[in-house]
């Protein structure tokens, strides 16, 4: 199983961020602290298994102070099956980064860092509403680094207004300075209700050309190679070794359960010879409605269940994202049907097409065909 904790303080909110975060309220901390320590206390009968990963996410992890940190983790440490855990990952925002943060973090069992670096320039980090310089990157990597955290993840972002192919290439070499062993690399998407969606509408700012974000892509797929770093998923890179359980966690469908304000869950109720259904919930994203279903020990009301159809074709849509593709005996192990009766035809087709290639047991996306996985996925849906 794996645990993601959403922590969702900021100093100054992201122009382009749509997840849900809260700036300057620092008096909601330790509040919500205990909320996210009762809401484990209510939820330990879903941890059927032992957590194999953690990733406390937001927001600003770092904005919590260490008593704050070293309380929330050892909460969770007594209250839930985490003796085996592979992997802890924490996410900070390198303008946020202490040493006495760092080692609340270590101590607390912390063993990798999510750093959101995502451009070198101070106009491009201005202009997305960051509050951190790349120096402060430097010194934040450094300063792990004295505290054995040898794990580091890298976020970048390219296709971002104003950012040319130059910039781009600097922001790769920049990062890789740091000598990092994961980078994550996002295309900007201008999510909806956001400033910089306004200003995208507006023509106060303009998005990259299509074929100059698509050519920024494959620039950071050639020169991360170059250095070592493989693309292991469509926006992951790891020296070997270092790829993130976690996230792999998702695309393999492992059971999740997540706590804070919109955490998302998922629970497999049945799967193998009757097929594969789930059961997914999200928490409420109001953090008064949240308070108010933790203290009644009531669940969230937004709950799904993903019926057979729909789970194989996300275990398909998922898979797909790697590098190793979707394998055919993993399908039969949840599905309890081979791949090739629901899919074969369609497969066979975008192969011959080359868009796909079919390896040893498992059916992967070629180069070409991860430039177009939207439109292949759409093609595999209607099964």
């Amino acid at each position: 199983m794996e645990l993601y904790v959403h922590i969702p303080f900021c100093k100054q909110k992201c122009r382009y961020c749509a997840f849900v975060s809260f700036a300057g309220q620092e008096f909601e901390k330790e509040k919500y602290v205990e909320l996210l320590l009762k809401e484990a206390d209510n939820r330990k009968k879903e941890f059927k298994d032992d957590i194999r990963t953690i990733f406390i996410g937001g927001g600003t992890p770092s904005l919590l102070t260490p008593e704050q940190l070293t309380h929330l983790t050892g909460g969770l440490f007594s209250r839930l099956p985490a003796e085996k855990v592979k992997e802890f990952t924490i996410e900070a925002n390198p303008g946020t980064v202490t040493k006495q943060w760092l080692s609340a973090a270590v101590n607390s069992g912390m063993n990798r860092l999510s750093l959101g670096m995502q451009a070198y320039q101070p106009e491009i980090l201005g202009m997305l509403g960051r509050i951190h310089k790349y120096n402060d990157v430097v010194a934040s990597v450094k300063l792990a680094r004295q505290f054995g955290i040898k794990n580091i993840n890298i976020d970048l972002i390219f296709g971002i207004p104003g950012q040319t192919m130059n910039m781009w290439k600097e922001t790769l070499k920049a990062a890789m300075e740091l000598d990092p062993v994961h980078i994550s690399t996002y295309g900007l998407i201008p999510e909806e209700n956001t400033p910089l969606n306004r200003d995208l509408k507006s023509g106060v700012l303009m998005l990259p050309d299509p074929d100059l974000e698509r050519e920024m892509y494959d620039t950071a797929i050639s020169e991360l190679t170059r250095h070592g770093i493989m693309q292991y998923e469509v926006s992951n890179f790891a020296r070997p070794g270092f790829e993130c359980l976690h996230n792999i966690g998702y695309w393999k469908q492992v059971p999740y359960v997540g706590f804070g304000i919109s955490a998302a869950s998922m629970e497999i109720i049945q799967c193998g010879n009757e097929g594969m259904i789930c059961r997914r919930c999200t928490n409420p994203n109001d953090f008064s409605v949240y308070e108010k279903m933790i203290n009644s020990n009531d669940k969230p009301d937004e709950e799904t269940l993903v019926l057979p159809a729909e789970s194989r074709f996300e275990t398909l849509m998922l898979a797909l994202r790697m590098n190793e593709g979707v394998d055919e005996t993993e399908f039969v192990k949840l599905h309890g049907i081979q791949l090739e009766n629901v899919y074969g035809e369609k497969l066979r087709n975008l192969e011959s097409q080359g868009f796909l290639i079919h390896s040893g047991h498992a059916w992967k996306l070629t180069r070409r065909g991860f430039d177009i996985q939207n439109s292949i996925l759409v093609e595999l849906m209607d099964d």
